[in-house]
C-alpha cells in the first residue's frame, strides 16, 4: 500500500502562523514534529511506500523535514501550479500502477488515536480490495459548519453535503448518520482512474498527458507548467465521489482534526487550570480561556478572557474565540495591499538554506543567511544596492566578477552594485553570514540572475 501525502495547501486560515511559502503543515505548533512529519510517520508504519504530491516551492521544505526523521520518500510529484485534489490524486495513481492500493492523506491533519486509526485502515483495505472507493467519515462531536458532511447508511454512502449553516449542522448531528468528511481516502489506483475517466474525462485526459510528458529527476516527477495549467481544477469530491455509486465510508473515531482554525488548534494544546494555552513565553494575570502563541517574545494578559493571540516576528493577530474564520478577510486585505506578509515569514526557506530579515528601512536591509553544506546561491547582480557580507561561521567560497575568494569566521567582503556575484558552502557544516544591503532600493525584485 502506498501513502500519498497531499502537501500543497497554503494554510492561510492560520495566518500569521502559516504563510504561502511556509504553510501550516511545516509548522511545529504541537511539539517537536511538524504536522507533515506526524503524517509521514503515522502512515509509514502502515504503508510500504510514500509518495508526496507537493508544490514545487515546498519541495525542499519537505526534504528537510523528512531528513529530520531520517525517512526517505519513494517519489515526489511536483506541481508548478495547484489544480486541486482530483488532478493531484490522479497523478499519484498514474505513478502508482493500477493494482496498487493508495491511501490518500492530507499533510496537515492530526490523528490522536493511532490504534483505532490502524483498525480503520484495515477495514478500508478490505473494501478497497473489493473495488470500492473508500472514504473515512469522522464521528461529529459538535455541529461544525466548516466541514463537509457524508450522509451514510452503515458503510453505504447516500450523499455528500456541502458545508452547512448552523441550523443544518444541528440537524445532521441529531440525525446520527452524518459524518464529517475527513478528506482521507483509500482505493485501488486503477479503480479511481476508471471512475475519474467516467465522471470527469477532461481531467483524466489532461492529467494523463501531463503525467506522460513529466520529467523524472532522481526521486521527483516534475510536471510541465503549461500542461499543469491545462488541467481543469476540481476537488476529488466534486469531480468523482459525488458522481460515483461505488463509494463506501468507514466511520472513524480516531481523534481527528484538520486544524482548520485557531479554535481547533486551541483544542489540541495543553492548558492551565484557567483554560489558557501553556507556554514559557506567556504570563497570565486573572485571565482565562486564551490561546497565546508566541515566537520567543513574552506575552502577558491581564483580566481578559477567550482571546486568540498569535505573535510572530513580523505580525500580531488578536481575535475573540469563535471569530478566527475572519482571518481570511485579513489575508484578502494584505493581498489587496500587495503585502509580502501573505507569503513569507521573516525567515524564508530556499533550496540552499534560508535567510532571516533582522532589520529593514527605506535604504538598508540586514539579513542573516544560512547556506547548507554544498549549497550555492545563483549568480546575480543588483542595480540599486551594494552588499556587505560578514561571515559568522563556516566557510564561504565567494565569486565576484569571476574572481574567487575564500572567507572564514570574522572575515568580510564588499560587493558593489552591478557586480556579478555568488556564494557557496564548500565545507561540512552550515555557513552563516550577515548580509547588509545599502542603497536607494532594497526590495527583493532588484536582482538579475
Amino acid at each position: 500500500m502506498i501513502n500519498v501525502v497531499l502537501c500543497g495547501g497554503n494554510g492561510t486560515r492560520l495566518w500569521p502562523l502559516s504563510r504561502t511559502l511556509y504553510p501550516k503543515q511545516f509548522n511545529k505548533m504541537l511539539g517537536d514534529h511538524s504536522l507533515f512529519q506526524m503524517t509521514v510517520e503515522r502512515n509509514a508504519a502502515l504503508c510500504d511506500q510514500t509518495f508526496i504530491v507537493s508544490n514545487e516551492e515546498q519541495y525542499f521544505l519537505a526534504l528537510d523535514h523528512l531528513n529530520e526523521l531520517d525517512i526517505r520518500a519513494d517519489k515526489f510529484i511536483l506541481e508548478p501550479v495547484g489544480r486541486n485534489t482530483a488532478p493531484a490524486i490522479a497523478l499519484a495513481c498514474f505513478a502508482a500502477g493500477e493494482e496498487e492500493l493508495v491511501l490518500i492523506t492530507p499533510s496537515d491533519h492530526v490523528v490522536q488515536n493511532q490504534e483505532e486509526y490502524a483498525s480503520c485502515i484495515e477495514t478500508a483495505k478490505g473494501l478497497a480490495l473489493k473495488g470500492y472507493l473508500v472514504t473515512f467519515g469522522i464521528n461529529p462531536t459538535y455541529p461544525e459548519t466548516g466541514y463537509g458532511y457524508i450522509e451514510a447508511d452503515g458503510q453505504n454512502v447516500i450523499s455528500f453535503k456541502e458545508k452547512p449553516d448552523s441550523l443544518t449542522a444541528d440537524q445532521y448531528v441529531e440525525a446520527g448518520n452524518f459524518y464529517w468528511n475527513s478528506g482521507m481516502f483509500l482505493f485501488k489506483a486503477g479503480v479511481f482512474l476508471r471512475e475519474l475517466k467516467l465522471a470527469a474525462k477532461d481531467i483524466y485526459e489532461t492529467t494523463l498527458l501531463a503525467f506522460k510528458n513529466a520529467k523524472l529527476h532522481y526521486d521527483s516527477l516534475r510536471i510541465s507548467k503549461d500542461e499543469m495549467e491545462a488541467i481543469p481544477s476540481n476537488s476529488v469530491d466534486y469531480a468523482v465521489l459525488e458522481h460515483s455509486t461505488n463509494v463506501k465510508v468507514v466511520p472513524s473515531d480516531i481523534g481527528w482534526s484538520d486544524l482548520g482554525s485557531f479554535e481547533a488548534l486551541y483544542e489540541q494544546l495543553p492548558k492551565d487550570e484557567a483554560g489558557n494555552s501553556v507556554s514559557k513565553d506567556y504570563i497570565n494575570v486573572n485571565s482565562a480561556g486564551n490561546l497565546v502563541l508566541s515566537n520567543g517574545r513574552m506575552v502577558a494578559t491581564i483580566d481578559v478572557n477567550d482571546l486568540l493571540i498569535v505573535d510572530t516576528p513580523d505580525a500580531l493577530m488578536i481575535s475573540r474565540q469563535g471569530s478566527s474564520q475572519k482571518v481570511k478577510e485579513v489575508v484578502g486585505e494584505l493581498k489587496r495591499r500587495k503585502s509580502e506578509l501573505c507569503d513569507n515569514h521573516v525567515t524564508a526557506y530556499r533550496p540552499w538554506g534560508n535567510h532571516t530579515v533582522l532589520d529593514t528601512a527605506q535604504n538598508y536591509k540586514i539579513k542573516k543567511v544560512v547556506v547548507k553544506p554544498g549549497g550555492k546561491l545563483q549568480t546575480q547582480k543588483h542595480f540599486h544596492r551594494n552588499e556587505h557580507w560578514i561571515v559568522l561561521g563556516g566557510t564561504a567560497l565567494i565569486s565576484v566578477n569571476g574572481i574567487e575568494t575564500l572567507l572564514r569566521a570574522n572575515e568580510s567582503t564588499f560587493i558593489r552594485m552591478g557586480e556579478e556575484h555568488t556564494i557557496c558552502n564548500p565545507g561540512k557544516i552550515d555557513l552563516c553570514f550577515i548580509e547588509v544591503q545599502v542603497g536607494e532600493y532594497v526590495q527583493e525584485d532588484d536582482v538579475v540572475r
